[in-house]
């Protein structure tokens, strides 16, 4: 599987969108214990997926993208909390975790894609 860099990774361009929408929606929020949480996590989907690209092995490669699909899950997780202690609106809890299903769904087909893939990644 040829892609050149994690930069033209669809999956990545998405997380990176949503570590910044993150850290818009809780730039005001006084809960600094769970924002930091939920922005770590959100900042640890992107970053997996760069580093375990830059790691010049194919199963150091999908050893991260597990690794991003668990922060997924756990921003998911965080979202739900924070919509039910009142620090998310329900519309937004729930705009953020379409979003995560859609990044975990491509991480999985990438991870997928990647074992069935023959040829050792360059």
């Amino acid at each position: 599987m040829a892609y050149g860099s994690f930069e033209n990774l669809e999956v990545w361009k998405r997380g990176c969108r949503l570590s910044v929408r993150i850290y818009e929606i809780l730039k005001e929020s006084k809960d600094y214990g769970l924002k930091d949480q939920m922005t770590r996590a959100s900042v640890s989907i992107a970053s997996n997926i760069a580093e375990g690209a830059e790691r010049d092995s194919k199963a150091e490669f999908i050893r991260f993208l597990h690794i991003a699909k668990g922060s997924a899950a756990e921003l998911r997780t965080q979202a739900y909390i924070a919509c039910k202690i009142g620090i998310l609106a329900e519309e937004i809890q729930k705009e953020i975790t379409e979003e995560l299903k859609a990044i975990s769904s491509m991480l999985h087909a990438l991870i997928k894609s990647l074992k069935n893939d023959p040829l050792p990644r360059k």
